[in-house]
């Protein structure tokens, strides 16, 4: 089983970053990618992962791909048998994402463009796990809907990360301290 700090180890923060970026890589901050976005900095990323719990072969959704460097993340963790869908809204980083993704040798981890208007990936839905690395006003229950049975998502919503996981009809929240994002968009 691969751990997440084998995914951190294996999968470079570098490769995901502009050529101006790449000194400033290991630092423990976020950095920006263009386009008024950041590349999430990793000690976020990992406390983000570790709520998420990711196991190999699950189907994960990442809202907010940006860089594509979450996503790669995640396709490591879920391995060949799994399948990580990233989606992002800017047209430029996704681009990018999928050319940096490419480099990664996982053919299960696929960037596309987020349609407007809509969050998420209904039509792809139910999700074992879905990442958002974007700060929503409120919980989306359009994404909780987007969840498989005992399915989980870490989302920031008003300046607190929360964890959902989905039983049935019911959704049993915790929350994991304070953190800022770039805001949620469905547009």
């Amino acid at each position: 089983m691969n751990t997440l700090e084998q995914a951190f180890s294996t999968i470079k923060r570098t490769d995901f970053l502009p050529a101006g970026a790449h000194g400033l890589a290991s630092v423990d901050a976020p950095l920006s990618i263009g386009h008024e976005q950041t590349n999430s900095q990793p000690s976020t990323v990992k406390v983000m992962l570790e709520l998420l719990d990711v196991q190999p072969g699950h189907r994960v959704l990442d809202i907010g791909a940006g860089s594509g460097w979450s996503s790669a993340l995640l396709g490591y963790l879920v391995g060949e048998q799994g399948e990580v869908t990233g989606v992002e809204r800017i047209p430029e980083l996704v681009s990018l994402a999928r050319s940096a993704n490419a480099k990664q040798n996982q053919p299960w981890v696929q960037i596309r463009q987020a349609e407007g208007g809509v969050l998420g990936a209904p039509e792809d839905a139910p999700f074992d796990r879905i990442l958002v690395s974007a700060m929503a006003d409120a919980l989306p229950e359009q994404l909780v809907e987007q969840l498989g049975e005992g399915g989980v998502m870490v989302i920031p919503v008003a300046d607190e990360m929360l964890r959902v996981r989905r039983s049935g009809m019911d959704t049993k929240i915790t929350r994991h301290g304070q953190f800022r994002f770039v805001p949620l968009h469905d547009d």
